[in-house]
């Protein structure tokens, strides 16, 4: 880390630390009560405030936005496992699950990533976002998988840095800040969260919440997930999310530079302005994405009902449809429990969806036979526009 690169004043300086070996490293400066942004950041809050409002929308006539939630929260994890170098696609990661099939290193950690926000979302109701809550988000992400033997659930106790595999804390790119300036910037962190006199807007406090996560990086791992988890928490506890919707990361991992640059611009030269218009862009994008997806989603749900209706297929079949949006794979012993019937009554409803066209065989995933409807994993699958 070059201590000349870094001009940002407010937003923190590097300091040389002491000891059997000095090295420089960043110190962040107190999070801004208060902004004064260019025209530039304001259109692109504006517009991200506009593409919320229709992702709002479109939640209100989902008749089940828990079950395109349930899928959207899956993109999200393999695109933010992404941007970290872990590769599991979406659908190895529905197959698995559907299966009840042993996983991957890979699928084991985006399915962490899925439980520790479903654990993050119940636990708001409890629990205000704050220090403790992310000690007890990442235990959760780091069950069990590479990094589990950095101290999941813990602030670290000694420092870190950040650069390509093999990079020594001279080379680094950034060097966050030793533990005692890591506890002082935290504590501001977490009193930024609920500051009620910060006159800045839900989404430009919630770029700040997640730009500082990652400039202190308290924990020896997972750092970067738990700060985008982070994203979604802030904007359901401040009620912008009534439907959990919205997801951020597959923008990020499809810009993946560019927000690592935008990140290291708000440290080397204060661009606060900068990386809020690119968060609301963000914002922006998959909010509308999620909109297109859900339409398509329902659209697909609709058909496949009318489809199974004027055939005259009633009961089992027609839940099984409804469900596929949540995951596009079955088996005889999910459909089952989905059912609540027997391994003989699933098999003949995935028969009848299968009459339909609905879904085809898939092979097998494990030991267990599965179905797929395509239609649906290619919505799921497409890229962004």
């Amino acid at each position: 880390m070059d201590p000349h690169d870094y001009q940002a004043g407010e937003a923190g300086k590097p300091r040389r630390v002491g000891g059997p070996a000095p090295y420089w490293a960043f110190f962040p400066g107190r999070m801004p009560r208060s902004l004064d942004l260019p025209a530039d950041a304001v259109l692109a809050l504006s517009d991200a405030d506009r593409a919320l409002g229709r992702l709002v929308g479109a939640a209100q006539v989902l008749p089940n936005p828990h079950l395109v939630s349930a899928a959207y929260r899956r993109r999200e994890a393999v695109a933010s496992l992404a941007i970290e170098g872990t590769q599991a696609s979406l659908s190895d990661v529905l197959s698995a699950e559907a299966a009840s099939a042993p996983e991957s290193a890979e699928v084991h950690e985006v399915r962490n990533y899925v439980r520790a926000f479903d654990y993050g979302i119940e636990r708001l109701q409890a629990l205000p976002l704050s220090l403790r809550l992310v000690r007890e988000i990442h235990e959760r992400l780091l069950e069990g998988v590479v990094g589990a033997d950095k101290t999941p659930g813990h602030f670290r106790k000694t420092q870190n840095w950040i650069g390509p595999p093999g990079t020594t804390i001279e080379n680094s790119t950034f060097v966050p800040p030793p533990v005692d300036a890591m506890k002082d910037a935290l504590r501001d962190w977490e009193s930024f969260l609920h500051d009620q006199k910060a006159k800045l807007p839900p989404l430009v406090r919630c770029a700040l919440v997640h730009y500082q996560f990652e400039t202190i990086h308290p924990f020896l791992d997972g750092n970067g997930r738990v700060g985008r988890l982070l994203i979604t928490f802030y904007l359901v506890e401040r009620g912008i999310l009534p439907e959990l919707l919205l997801y951020v990361s597959p923008f990020f991992e499809r810009r993946r530079r560019e927000y690592y640059r935008m990140l290291q611009g708000v440290r080397e030269r204060g661009d606060l302005a900068q990386w809020i218009e690119f968060f609301s862009r963000a914002v922006e994008a998959q909010a509308l994405d999620a909109v297109k997806r859900a339409e398509s989603l329902l659209g697909l749900s609709e058909a496949y009902r009318g489809r199974l209706r004027e055939a005259g297929v009633r009961g089992g079949a027609l839940i099984l449809a409804e469900q596929l949006v949540a995951n596009p794979y079955l088996t005889k012993a999910r459909a089952a429990k989905m059912l609540g019937a027997t391994l003989q009554g699933a098999s003949y409803a995935i028969s009848q969806l299968e009459k339909a066209g609905i879904v085809s065989p898939a092979g097998k995933v494990g030991r267990a036979r599965v179905f797929v409807c395509s239609d649906v994993l290619s919505v799921l699958e497409a890229p962004e526009s």
